[in-house]
């Protein structure tokens, strides 16, 4: 019996060791980490866009017909009133001379319709003419009346279809864009001449979408002509577009143009520079910055049981080496900057001191 319960114990002795030595043990990781503090700055950004007139016109014809004349091109100035192009006016005119005519019988058969009523009206008070006389007189005076008073606006429409043969600048500007040439088919209404009006200018940016530019200080930007530094001006964002294109992932921002002086065109290409609000923000390198699902996080150290734990982070801005945190950390913060790769969480880590 002594030598059974002897193999028994030893048996649960290995038994226990076995269970000891496959257990799971996990290693400690080694990082990098330093501890942050908020910082007060501002970030500067420089794009560059071109200048665009402020107001844009498309101007086309209002009838249809083959082109006549082209007076101006592309590049040139024009003043309020100038005519641009002609359509052939044969057809217009045709309608005119018919429609001219036409208040011309209207105003014949007016005539005889009132000569007529003034005798049957004389006969009637004279009592040598009858009442139904008198009244068919009088309803052909009204008809002869309605039918020159609709001959005259037939010859208004006329004169204005032959007028808007003729296209004329609604202002004064810059001829930007045209889509006619002499003998080509026009409908109405369909664009020729692009007008971009004297007056205002625009800087115009197609800003990438990680760019906060609704956060420039005052809203100012200086701007600069790309050919010549020299040629200079003021600015303030006007319009921020709220849709970002699907191809660039860029934002049109429009920034206006205070007092631009003579040498800054249109067309010019144009360098703006602006800073952002002074914000008080973490930095961290851009070794720190990793993701959850796809948010932007970081990977800190949970002071007390040294185990990594995954905070989602808000980013203020990207610079050379270094993101900008606008929300997700605190001041004291003890943030993984190298070696966060392989990291899961709840994993305890070590790491070789401080880089503040």
């Amino acid at each position: 019996m002594s030598t059974a319960l002897a193999v028994a114990l030893l048996a649960t002795t290995l038994g226990a060791c076995n269970d000891r030595s496959t257990a799971p043990v996990e290693r400690a990781a080694f990082v990098r980490t330093a501890l942050v503090q908020p910082q007060d700055g501002q970030v500067a950004l420089t794009l560059t866009g071109e200048v665009q007139a402020r107001f844009r016109a498309d101007l086309s014809f209002r009838v249809s017909g083959r082109v006549h004349e082209r007076l101006v091109d592309v590049g040139a100035h024009v003043d309020a009133g100038d005519l641009l192009a002609r359509l052939d006016p044969a057809e217009q005119q045709a309608d005119f001379d018919a429609a001219t005519a036409g208040v011309a019988a209207a105003e014949s058969q007016l005539g005889v319709a009132q000569a007529t009523f003034d005798r049957q009206n004389q006969l009637l008070s004279s009592g040598f003419t009858t009442r139904v006389a008198y009244d068919q007189a009088q309803e052909q005076l009204r008809t002869a009346q309605s039918t020159l008073d609709s001959a005259k606006a037939e010859l208004g429409r006329s004169r204005e279809a032959l007028d808007d043969t003729e296209l004329h600048a609604r202002a004064a500007g810059v001829i930007t864009a045209r889509n006619l040439e002499v003998g080509q088919v026009m409908q109405a209404a369909q664009s020729v001449f692009t007008l971009a009006q004297d007056g205002e200018r625009d800087a115009v940016f197609d800003v990438p979408e990680s760019m906060f530019f609704d956060d420039v200080e005052h809203g100012h930007v200086a701007l600069a002509l790309v050919s010549d530094s020299n040629v200079t001006a003021t600015g303030y964002v006007r319009e921020i577009s709220p849709a970002v294109d699907p191809k660039s992932s860029t934002v049109r921002v429009k920034v206006a143009i205070q007092n631009p002086p003579p040498a800054m065109t249109l067309g010019n290409a144009i360098a703006g520079s602006a800073a952002t609000k002074p914000a008080t923000e973490i930095i961290v390198p851009w070794t720190a910055l990793t993701a959850t699902g796809s948010k932007p996080a970081v990977w800190i150290v949970e002071p007390r049981t040294r185990i990594a734990l995954l905070k989602p982070v808000t980013v203020g801005a990207y610079e050379a080496g270094a993101v900008l945190i606008k929300e997700g950390l605190q001041a004291g913060d003890r943030v993984v900057i190298d070696g966060g790769k392989l990291l899961s969480s709840g994993q305890p880590v070590t790491f070789a001191g401080d880089r503040s």
